[in-house]
């Protein structure tokens, strides 16, 4: 009998399979013909004309890839270009380009942290968080979710260099971190903010300029944050924004920075041509504000169970993780893709459907929404 090494596999699988935890691709055509409430494209602009015109003139331009780090070949000027804006924008002294969003928090994570020092993180931070605590070398101390006070107890639980890090907008609830209190729990503790603002950028703020925009915290002393251009952008990639130290810091120091090949010029072009329609028409971040609000309001008014959304991410929770991979089935079957958070993939173990606003659904689309939602829901 022949040893395969990979058995182990199947067992693993087995598992997965009993326990309704098996994950499938889905690949889907350039025309799904659903009603999409399941994708990060708030502001509705992946598919804008000036934004793939502009996805479309840096490939023709640069080529189609990067051909190295960016510290070989991978920096463009329209790297440059994209840094300088996103930063202006955001209100910070300046930005660095990545290859994803999930790298972007790698790199400020690692970079900021290391042996002998204090990572606070929040329970419910994302996973690209998560494993950027777990390859830093630091002490983790994983705090209750929003939970200041417990941000502040395990900050003076340590003396030396300590990284508090959130989301601003949670990923699963769309519930906002309480900024404000974080700051200045951070100043008054001594220690460093990372804000991953992936969920805020474009949706809230003046014009769409983040969380920390909104929170009146952009620029300020000891504060950092990650985005990513893939959801309000519309494009690929992630960055870093902060003051110029900690940038070129991350220059020399952050691994899934300077091992990386660069982000390629049609995403970085895409990501600009987002960025200047966005402060031309800066109503959509309201926009999709309003939607997410409407969606809550509707859903909620229909007896159904969703948290308010402090952006545009709306949850409606489900009974069992069976029950909400069958809602999310029936919903694809009447036409609305939504999303499906089920364990381990939640924090809290409740599974739920999650339903993104975007800027450019009209109302006709968001009362179809919210009529298959009500439609389809499990009986508890």
């Amino acid at each position: 009998m022949s040893f395969d090494p990979f058995d182990w596999i199947d067992e693993e699988a087995c598992r997965r399979a009993a326990a309704g935890l098996v994950r499938t691709l889905r690949p889907r055509p350039a025309a799904p013909g659903l009603l999409d409430l399941a994708s990060n494209d708030y502001l509705g602009l992946t598919r804008h004309p000036a934004v793939t015109a502009a996805a479309a003139e840096a490939a023709r331009a640069w080529g189609a890839g990067s051909t190295g780090s960016r510290l070989v070949t991978g920096s463009t000027a329209l790297h440059a270009e994209l840094e300088n804006e996103l930063a202006e924008f955001c209100g910070f002294e300046a930005a660095l380009v990545l290859s994803s969003g999930y790298a972007a928090n790698l790199a400020a994570v690692t970079a900021l942290s290391g042996h002998g020092s204090l990572i606070v993180s929040d329970a419910g931070n994302h996973a690209s968080i998560v494993d950027g605590c777990r390859l830093s070398r630091a002490a983790t101390a994983v705090v209750p979710h929003a939970d200041p006070d417990a941000v502040r107890k395990a900050l003076q639980s340590h003396e030396g260099r300590a990284l508090t890090v959130t989301d601003s907008v949670f990923s699963v609830d769309g519930d906002a971190a309480p900024l404000p209190r974080l700051a200045d729990v951070c100043r008054t503790e001594g220690a460093a903010l990372l804000v991953d603002d992936a969920h805020g950028l474009g949706v809230l703020g003046e014009g769409g300029r983040g969380a920390l925009a909104a929170a009146g915290l952009a620029g300020g002393g000891g504060i950092v944050t990650t985005l990513t251009l893939s959801k309000s952008l519309g494009s690929q990639g992630g960055a870093v924004l902060g003051p110029a130290r900690v940038i070129e810091h991350l220059v020399n120091t952050a691994r899934t920075f300077i091992f990386d090949t660069g982000l390629a010029p049609a995403a970085v072009g895409a990501a600009l041509g987002s960025l200047r329609l966005l402060r031309r028409e800066p109503e959509r971040a309201g926009r999709a504000r309003a939607v997410a609000a409407a969606l809550y309001e509707r859903l909620t008014a229909a007896g159904l169970t969703a948290v308010r959304p402090d952006a545009a991410v709306v949850s409606v929770r489900a009974p069992s993780a069976e029950a909400a991979v069958r809602w999310a089935a029936d919903c694809r079957t009447a036409g609305i893709a939504v999303g499906c958070f089920r364990p381990p993939s939640v924090p809290d173990g409740v599974s739920r459907l999650r339903l993104t606003a975007r800027a450019d659904l009209t109302e006709e689309e968001i009362a179809t929404a919210v009529s298959v939602v009500r439609r389809t829901a499990p009986v508890s």
